[in-house]
């Protein structure tokens, strides 16, 4: 496994980030197990994870798995840089529907991670990050919010995902004016098929010292093949459907590369994320140990100039990124 550092921190995380949406809806409990252990013998530190994974309001089932993991013992929690998120309306019962269940107040941050470290049985978390931007909370709330928590040793780092390039900037400079570390990772969906954050996030992350942590690195499948190979037999809704047939001669272009690269075309995806300057982890959500032990081959692979000019023609990117839009 190959380590890099979470941003601007000396946190040293694995170049492929296991994400754990399935562990609950999709995976077994006991695969999860399996799938978890397997990361580890295979170097795989960063786990990425959130409070609403599991889609029960307000239970939080995969971090309950997790916790149930951490629990066998084995160092397995010392040697696991976990990180979760926090955003979603998390009341249940006859508090579903109440305010402050939710969003990133003051008040949800102390309740959101008071509830995530009883579920993942930990008494840390090494990073906290909000889901999406909440426009009606002042940084000042937020960030005095999250500095309690770092004090009292319950976070360590603090990121965020899905957010805009200047909300990045806005959340630093008023991390900066506190003498706060601030974000240190930036959660973006991020793929061939949606370059978009090469226009200002990215580059607004690489200027702050944030890391990217790449969600949806294969486009929800579509870049794993969906033309040629077996994976092109996987249901897919109607939307991915409707953009496989709108993309179908991108993706037999895409597709005719990996074979001549010799090499997968999931695999080749991920290699080219981790390519990228920005970008220091990409989420892989394997189902199954075989898709786990799959993904590993991208570390493996070496992209060429050539290769990846090739790539470009086929996925145009924006070329004056980040300054598309000055003149």
């Amino acid at each position: 496994m190959k380590f890099t550092t979470l941003g601007r921190t000396g946190l040293s995380v694995s170049q492929l980030c296991l994400g754990t949406m399935n562990f609950g809806p999709e995976t077994s409990e006991s695969d999860s197990f399996s799938i978890m252990d397997r990361a580890l013998d295979h170097g795989i530190n960063f786990f990425d994870t959130a409070d609403m994974y599991g889609w029960q309001q307000g239970e939080g089932i995969t971090e309950q798995i997790i916790g149930k993991w951490f629990a066998q013992g084995g160092n397995r929690r010392e040697r696991v840089v976990i990180a979760t998120k926090l955003y979603a309306q998390m009341g249940k019962d006859e508090l579903k529907d109440w305010p402050n269940t939710g969003f990133v107040s003051a008040l949800h941050i102390r309740r959101a991670c008071e509830a995530s470290l009883k579920r993942m049985q930990t008494d840390y978390i090494d990073l906290l990050q909000m889901h999406h931007i909440h426009r009606a909370a002042p940084w000042e709330e937020v960030w005095e919010a999250f500095e309690v928590l770092v004090r009292q040793g319950k976070v360590l780092y603090v990121g965020s995902s899905n957010f805009a390039a200047w909300h990045i900037v806005q959340a630093n400079e008023a991390a900066r004016r506190r003498n706060f570390l601030g974000l240190v990772s930036e959660q973006s969906k991020y793929s061939l098929l949606q370059r978009d954050i090469e226009l200002e996030v990215g580059p607004a992350c690489e200027a702050y010292g944030v890391g990217v942590i790449p969600w949806s690195p294969l486009a929800g499948g579509i870049l794993a093949g969906v033309i040629r190979t077996s994976e092109g037999k996987r249901r897919y809704n109607d939307w991915v459907k409707h953009l496989v047939e709108e993309k179908r001669e991108a993706l037999t272009a895409w597709e005719d590369l990996c074979g001549d690269l010799g090499e997968k075309p999931a695999d080749v995806a991920l290699a080219w994320c981790l390519s990228r300057s920005f970008v220091t982890s990409p989420i892989i959500g394997p189902r199954t140990l075989e898709q786990l032990d799959g993904s590993l081959r991208a570390l493996e692979i070496e992209l060429s100039g050539e290769t990846l000019e090739k790539i470009d023609a086929i996925f145009p990117p924006f070329k004056t990124a980040p300054e598309h839009y000055a003149w």
